[in-house]
């Protein structure tokens, strides 16, 4: 029964683990560090979880959630928002195309400057494409404030990249 656990839980693991790291980069602003380490947190807190899994519908969305939630309550617990970086690319010097690692790097800069919250609404919606109610359950909070939230954080994160926003949306 045991082993029977342990078997599940590191299927689950392998199969979820790439698509929860590439969801806490983006979380994380690109600090693959931040992102290993919630990624490790998410999985430990779902394993202690495995033995009533069967209790959760979606197990995959569960842990989306505890991800999530992990961000928000490490960005609270910090004492200081500022990390070391090296040198920021410029957003106008160069016309991104798919795959341009300047716009990545540019993207990553800008969603690291917004509030957590905004960060993690723009990520569920947008990234991880999920309704305004998925959402909501994810982030504890009300639909109404998530699409609140959601216009907030767009609009700052439209000021933060100027006019070039629909040179990077490739309108």
């Amino acid at each position: 029964m045991r082993q029977g656990r342990r078997d599940g839980f590191r299927e689950f693991a392998e199969a979820r683990s790439g698509h929860l790291y590439r969801s806490a980069c983006l979380l994380a602003s690109g600090d693959t560090h931040l992102a290993e380490d919630l990624v490790q947190e998410t999985l430990g807190r779902m394993y202690l979880l495995w033995g009533r899994i069967c209790r959760i519908d979606n197990p995959a969305a569960y842990a989306q959630t505890v991800l999530v939630r992990a961000f928000l309550t490490h960005q609270r617990r910090r004492s200081a928002g500022e990390r070391p970086v090296g040198q920021f690319p410029d957003p106008g010097a160069a016309a991104a195309g798919p795959g341009d690692p300047a716009l990545r790097l540019t993207l990553l800069e800008a969603l690291g400057r917004l509030a957590p919250k905004d960060r993690a609404v723009l990520v569920l919606r947008y990234w991880e494409d999920r309704s305004i109610e998925e959402t909501a359950d994810a982030m504890n909070t009300s639909s109404a404030a998530v699409r609140t939230r959601t216009s907030r954080a767009l609009g700052r994160l439209r000021e933060q990249l100027g006019g070039s926003i629909t040179e990077f949306a490739g309108l």
